[in-house]
């Protein structure tokens, strides 16, 4: 369908290769899917991980390092659909931790583009930090680029809200402890013929959103940390934290403004254009939306994670079901018939055949709706399961934007009745809190760990409910436990309680609960202030309800049944041995 230069295999094949010629050390990606970061559900870039060996900690490969790092970002979902915006990517990446600073990486860079891969001097920009009242103008930087042969109109200076970086944003942004600094952009020039603004010679430049410029890489100088006071305070060594998409880098390699053209995304555009017998021309839009929510899909499906109303699940369940609202748009029926026609995926093709015929009879809903507003949203959104994100999306081409605000406000209410409604019932589905429940509810937390350590760190509750016969136990795992799996977790439960292990618990906030890496599934359902119950070493939970006080108090159990009850969630009961 269209000719490549060069793939992205063979373009990450070669950054490695530089960089480790350069004495970097090639470092394995972290995990995409974090499950203990209080601060965050996924890794959006290549230097999250490195935040400690930034301030000064020995990293043990040394202080030159490289890789490649699968990443996901969520601030960018709303502008996926146009020719340059993603929410899964690849990040190329190479640091300097106290070792090489703005000389050599910028020379390292610019010899990569334009002598490894072969990139046009003069269809190169780059972008300077102006300056500010905390950080001087960066005129080292634009003297290296001058020596390099960058000529003087394809250096541009901006101010903190284009060349300044840190996780949070600009200085003002940043909490106390949170480091930054300023960068040096790299942008390509797709050409003038790209420009759609009607002042062609003074309104295009490299951070203006035409179409013209893609930028294709950021060295970030890693220098300042916040202080309490709101200060910078300069870090005890100098750092580099580059990044560059693979995507995008793709895309300028083969000269091609559109990354949806690129070897990563082709195979699932040219699957929807044959599905849909429409060409990907003039619907450009829905099939971008669809093949990134795809690729992020089955990116978090690999790495565990399930459709769910709450953190990654939540994440996975909006993106899929976003991908079934431009499925519908251009006209495919969402049978499993046609969606095997773009992905073998079970998780992703079982969400959206569940959310099929709700979205249509909420689609028939909306045509009902003249004008949009925050409680209609919300009764979409309560009546047909339809999140926020995609109601507006629908009445995007009727030209109405919802009021957020009043959809939260309404959230917020719903919320709010649902806590007063559950005022008087006992915590964790329990019938009463006699003994035998307790040990069952104690059981529980045996049950849970199990379930992670025998099937991976993916299990999650879902809900329970206890009464003196049995213990019902509801997780998420995509297919039901062989019988082996299931003795596996009986006799793991059994062992801990044989091995008499003390139940102890105490209170703290949260947020200390979670760093110390306590399991919070329902977190929500408490105050500021929990318990944190743990099991010996093998169990740690937010609970707030009655446990025993050592394992041995609880007689031993036995599965009794498994079935399936929804997408991806299995149903667990359980009694004592007889």
């Amino acid at each position: 369908m269209y000719n490549l230069a060069m793939d992205s295999k063979e373009i990450k094949e070669k950054y490695l290769k530089f960089f480790e010629a350069k004495g970097h050390k090639i470092i394995p990606p972290a995990p995409l899917v974090l499950e203990n970061d209080p601060t965050t559900l996924f890794t959006s870039s290549g230097m999250q991980p490195l935040v400690p060996y930034f301030k000064g900690k020995p990293h043990p490969s040394g202080k030159r390092l490289v890789n490649s790092q699968p990443s996901l970002r969520l601030q960018d979902i709303e502008e996926v659909g146009d020719n340059r915006h993603t929410t899964y990517f690849e990040m190329l990446g190479n640091w300097s931790l106290g070792d090489y600073f703005k000389k050599d990486q910028l020379s390292w860079i610019f010899e990569f583009f334009t002598q490894e891969l072969g990139l046009p001097k003069e269809k190169l920009y780059v972008t300077v930090y102006e300056g500010s009242q905390e950080v001087a103008r960066d005129t080292q930087s634009e003297e290296i680029w001058k020596s390099l042969g960058m000529p003087q109109d394809h250096i541009v200076f901006y101010g903190v809200e284009n060349n300044w970086w840190s996780r949070s944003g600009i200085p003002q942004k940043m909490p106390v402890g949170e480091i930054g600094g300023p960068d040096s952009e790299i942008f390509f020039d797709f050409g003038e013929e790209l420009n759609t603004h009607t002042d062609k010679n003074s309104s295009c430049h490299p951070n203006c959103d035409c179409g013209r410029f893609l930028e294709i890489g950021n060295s970030v100088f890693m220098q300042y940390e916040k202080q309490a006071d709101g200060s910078l305070k300069e870090l005890p060594q100098k750092n580099v934290d580059f990044g560059g998409g693979l995507e995008r880098i793709t895309a300028a390699l083969n000269n091609n403004p559109d990354i949806f053209k690129i070897d990563i995304f082709l195979p699932t555009i040219e699957k929807l254009e044959a599905l849909t017998k429409k060409n990907y021309q003039g619907n450009e839009k829905a099939m971008r939306i669809i093949a990134d929510h795809l690729g992020a899909s089955t990116a978090l499906v690999k790495n565990g994670v399930i459709p769910a109303n709450k953190m990654h699940g939540y994440v996975l369940r909006r993106l899929i079901r976003k991908m079934a609202v431009k499925l519908l748009n251009l006209g495919v029926k969402i049978t499993k018939d046609n969606l095997k026609n773009i992905t073998n995926e079970a998780v992703i093709l079982e969400e959206l055949l569940k959310f099929n015929s709700t979205l249509e009879r909420g689609l028939r809903e909306t045509e009902k709706i003249a004008k949009i507003n925050g409680k209609i949203a919300f009764d979409l959104y309560q009546s047909f399961g339809f999140p926020v994100e995609i109601t507006a999306d629908i009445f995007e081409e009727k030209g109405q934007k919802i009021n957020r605000e009043e959809f939260e406000e309404e959230f917020a209410k719903h919320k709010e009745l649902s806590r007063t409604a559950s005022v008087g019932m006992f915590k964790g589905g329990l019938a009463d809190a006699s003994e035998v429940v307790t040990k069952y509810h104690t059981a529980t937390h045996l049950l849970h760990a199990a379930l992670r350590q025998i099937l991976g760190g993916s299990v999650a509750q879902k809900g329970s409910n206890i009464t003196a016969e049995r213990l019902r136990f509801d997780f998420s795992y995509p297919q039901k436990l062989t019988d082996y799996e299931l003795q596996k977790v009986e006799d793991l439960v059994n062992l801990q309680i044989e091995n008499k292990l003390p139940v102890s618990c105490k209170a703290e906030s949260l947020d200390e609960a979670i760093k110390e890496g306590a399991l919070h599934f329902f977190a929500e359902k408490y105050g500021d202030q929990v318990k944190v119950y743990s099991i010996g070493n093998f169990s740690k939970e937010v609970c707030g309800g009655p446990h025993m006080s050592n394992t041995s108090e609880i007689c031993r159990v036995k599965i009794i049944k498994q079935e399936k009850v929804g997408s991806a969630i299995l149903r667990i009961y359980m009694s004592k041995w007889i």
